[in-house]
């Protein structure tokens, strides 16, 4: 809220102030209208802090309504997820849960009163015929044959369309507004059609239902809504939605606002797509943490707070732009950064021998939870003369500049000992597969006890108290910008995800619950997955990188 009101107010705010300063707008009404025939993914939760955000700032109400309108594509399940999104995103609907299909009657009622003030007719030509006698934008519509029928006549035709004596397509209720509008959205739209598929709330009562420029000002006038916020593309149906208020005889109309979709590169948004790629296997379901689903980003270690963070960042506007995915990401590293518990973990370990380290002796050296955050504490770490290391930190033949371990080279163990490589042994493919050192007692806590420089300073884990673990290592879903250039699918990743099976965790890992978040030293953010390994192993998605290329390219 402090963020929110440091910056500049946007067009929706300065319009809502403007309705509550002059009397137009008592109290602020909004409402979040999703479709469950799907999961939310990160563009819908632009319009969910917008929607929730607006009544909250100006001490308001908003109502989630589910626009349950098309039973052929809904389902209970998606449903549950969606309210799990956005509760975990932080909003509360309160009492106000909404169904579209709560109001079937009411609708069914107005589209009556549009035929008996005889501005809506029941059409006999199919779907592709309306689209043929719709016109383009530079030429004008053809009317139906079948647009004058009497009042009468199509209060009877209406009727049996609710009675299910016509099949899906056979007729449809349209308005009779101007089929040479040059707003295409006037001519004639469709109001009601029929549909006999079960409904998951419904079952089969209705066989009718209403679309959704016709159904939606009609629901969001008997919620009370006041302003209505939608997505860019709905500003050419704002005169439709301003024309069912005024024709169904509306006192004190809600007004609809439209602001641009969020759009982010490197991934796809659209519902079908993101459905042919579960339903075929490119992912895991719905909650792959490579997906944009909320439930993927949750399931990845994304906080709720760093995407409502990234969505307040990016601000509103009706102009439509493509955000660098390098931005969330942005977002999610300066929250962690905050947050996130230090630990050390080994993703793809090597044995360290140190030789001369006593057998059988444990230490333990206290190590910060977080610098950022004082009042975390530390806590302590075991030490013996075997450890992991990363495979990546020990090179026989290193490039120049590499100050990590190799053969008589010294490197200090985080918060332990310096340590020097005296040997190494190998398999006979050349891979290593023991490292052997030295250690310097007098270097107890990693600092030097005669002044000299170490500039390595690498992670380890304790061999005989560590934790099997697996890490998965998320990338980018797709491996160009703009994924949708072409086919979709061919531009997947093919090393969007990579297993490691073998990591080596601290022992105070062991607890980790599902959806804790830590930074492995020197590794990156990760998350503890809420399923298992198939061998029973803890397993820790990557959430981010440490680096953050966005934040140098853009030089924040």
């Amino acid at each position: 809220m402090e963020e929110m009101e440091r910056r500049q107010k946007n067009f929706i705010e300065e319009a809502v102030e403007a309705d509550l300063a002059s009397g137009l707008t008592k109290k602020v009404h909004t409402r979040f209208p999703p479709e469950p025939n799907g999961y939310l993914h990160i563009g819908h939760t632009k319009a969910l802090c917008i929607d929730f955000g607006i009544a909250e700032k100006y001490g308001g109400l908003c109502n989630l309504r589910f626009d349950d309108t098309n039973p052929a594509k809904e389902d209970v399940e998606y449903v549950d997820a969606i309210m799990e999104d956005i509760r975990w995103l932080g909003f509360d609907w309160e009492d106000r849960l909404f169904y579209g299909s709560d109001y079937s009657e009411k609708i069914y009622e107005y589209a009556v009163l549009c035929i008996k003030k005889g501005i809506a007719y029941v059409d006999d030509l199919t779907p592709d015929e309306i689209r043929e006698h719709r016109g383009t934008l530079i030429q004008p519509g053809k009317e139906s044959p079948w647009r004058n029928r009497s009042v009468e006549e199509n209060l009877g035709l209406f009727e049996k369309m609710r009675e299910g004596v016509f099949e899906p397509g056979e007729k449809i209720l349209r308005a009779k507004i101007d089929m040479a509008s040059p707003n295409i959205n006037m001519r004639d739209p469709a109001m009601f059609r029929i549909k006999k598929d079960h409904h998951h709330r419904l079952g089969h009562t209705w066989c009718i239902y209403p679309m959704y420029d016709f159904a939606h000002p009609l629901q969001d006038a008997v919620e009370g809504v006041t302003h209505s916020l939608c997505s860019i593309e709905y500003e050419d149906h704002r005169p439709l939605y301003n024309w069912v208020l005024e024709q169904c005889e509306i006192k004190d109309p809600p007004r609809q606002f439209e602001f641009s979709r969020l759009n982010i590169n490197h991934t796809v948004m659209s519902k079908r797509k993101l459905r042919e790629l579960v339903e075929k296997d490119y992912v895991h379901g719905w909650d792959d943490p490579r997906l944009p689903t909320l439930c993927g980003l949750r399931r990845r270690g994304f906080p709720a707070a760093a995407i409502r963070d990234f969505v307040d960042r990016i601000g509103v506007s009706k102009t439509n732009s493509v955000v660098d995915w390098g931005l969330l990401e942005h977002c999610v590293r300066e929250n962690l950064n905050r947050t996130a518990m230090r630990v050390m973990t080994v993703t793809d370990p090597v044995r360290l021998v140190i030789d001369n380290y006593p057998e059988g002796l444990v230490e333990e050296f206290s190590l910060e939870n977080n610098p950022e955050l004082p009042e975390a504490g530390s806590r302590k770490v075991p030490f013996s003369r075997e450890l992991w290391i990363e495979r990546e930190d020990f090179m026989v033949s290193p490039p120049p500049k590499y100050f990590r371990l190799k053969p008589e080279g010294e490197v200090r163990l985080k918060s332990a000992y310096f340590v020097k490589c005296t040997g190494y042994e190998s398999d006979a493919d050349g891979n290593t597969t023991v490292v052997h050192g030295t250690y310097d007692p007098a270097s107890r806590g990693g600092e030097s006890p005669d002044g000299r420089k170490v500039k390595g300073t690498i992670h380890w884990v304790s061999a005989a108290h560590a934790v099997d673990a697996e890490v998965r290592l998320y990338d980018m879903l797709f491996s160009v910008e703009n994924p949708e250039d072409g086919d979709y699918k061919a531009n997947l990743n093919p090393d969007s995800l990579k297993v490691l099976a073998s990591a080596k965790a601290e022992p105070f890992l062991k607890d980790a619950k599902p959806g804790d978040r830590f930074q492995f030293l020197r590794m990156g953010y990760y998350c503890v997955d809420p399923r298992q390994a198939d061998d029973g192993k803890t397993v820790f998605n990557r959430t981010v990188t440490l680096k953050d290329t966005w934040a140098k390219i853009s030089g924040k």
